[in-house]
């Protein structure tokens, strides 16, 4: 057990850093600065938590009694509620009030720590019963996230079991317990990298999903069908998705649109965010290009559909076809007659 809780909390710092610089860029977080910040927060937060437990259980030093720990403890909660508030009720701008919720990792500097972890945990748990009331919120967008609703479903599990083991301190005993912790963590993160590695603009699609969900339907006066045939000639006829700069409110302007309106247009009727609705097209024509032009290069055939960079193209390519553009263009090059 101890081998496999060292194994997980350097898995766990080594996946902060990398989620960190890979997944927390500007472009997945467009307009969700606070929940950009909360979450580059939270993953420090768990990293040096997790750091301390390796010290407690390699070489039995006494960082989970500091007050540092202790703080960071009480601050677990409400960080991933501030990442998670934004993506999920579609609240972008920081509302002065947040600052409340880390009013338990201040009073953590005067509670004693016999009290202090099952009063943590007593608090998280509270925040993970709004996040599944949040979520369950969403139900009707289920279908469009099943995988990843199957693997946060595992998450609450563990959280769940994490905050009973936590209640139940006293009877579990501290090294069995901190034990359980770092490996419960570490699962956390491995189950959150696979849902970012299948979905790598998660965080986007669920917001424009919430924003969907939360707002008041904006087209009862819109002629839908005539508007999505216009948008399919702008796509597929004029091309609009090679413009690497296209986005929302663009392509709104172009159908004669809000960008609410064209927000809920596609995912009302097409089933899909924005987001997914332009990697599609854009994934689609570097599939006939990477067959149809064999010696341009894989970088040159990304940034001529609308691409910005090798990594996005990488990323969006993988998530829709499961597979690399090169591995693409090598498996299917061999059926082209000649």
């Amino acid at each position: 057990m101890q081998a496999l809780a060292t194994f997980l909390i350097g898995y766990s710092i080594f996946s902060a850093l990398v989620i960190a610089l890979t997944h927390f860029r500007l472009v997945n977080y467009s307009g969700l600065r606070v929940a950009q910040v909360a979450g580059v927060a939270l993953l420090l937060i768990l990293a040096v938590m997790q750091l301390g437990h390796f010290a407690y259980l390699q070489y039995d030093a006494g960082y989970i009694h500091s007050v540092v720990y202790r703080m960071l403890l009480f601050a677990v909660a409400p960080m991933f509620y501030l990442f998670s508030k934004p993506l999920l009720q579609a609240q972008t701008r920081f509302q002065p009030q947040y600052v409340l919720h880390f009013l338990p990792a201040v009073v953590a500097l005067w509670i004693p720590y016999s009290l202090a972890l099952p009063l943590a945990f007593a608090i998280g748990a509270m925040y993970l019963l709004w996040l599944v009331h949040t979520i369950y919120r969403l139900r009707a967008q289920r279908s469009r996230f099943r995988l990843e609703l199957v693997i946060l479903s595992v998450v609450f599990v563990i959280a769940i079991a994490v905050s009973a083991l936590g209640l139940g301190l006293s009877w579990l005993g501290e090294q069995t317990f901190y034990l359980l912790y770092a490996n419960a963590i570490g699962c956390g993160f491995l189950l959150v990298s696979l849902a970012l590695g299948m979905t790598p603009q998660l965080a986007r699609e669920v917001g424009e999903v919430a924003q969907e969900t939360y707002a008041v339907s904006t087209l009862k006066n819109i002629d839908c069908p005539a508007t999505l045939a216009r948008l399919e000639s702008l796509m597929k006829q004029e091309k609009l998705y090679q413009q690497a700069t296209l986005d929302l409110a663009t392509l709104a302007g172009e159908v004669a649109l809000t960008s609410h309106q064209l927000s809920e247009l596609i995912n009302a009727r097409l089933g899909k965010t924005f987001s997914r609705y332009l990697r599609e097209y854009r994934v689609e024509a570097a599939r006939l290009m990477l067959l149809a032009e064999p010696t341009a290069s894989v970088l040159s055939v990304g940034l001529s559909v609308g691409f910005t960079s090798q990594s996005n193209f990488y990323e969006a390519f993988r998530e829709i076809t499961g597979m690399t553009p090169g591995k693409f263009r090598k498996l299917h090059s061999a059926t082209i007659p000649e």
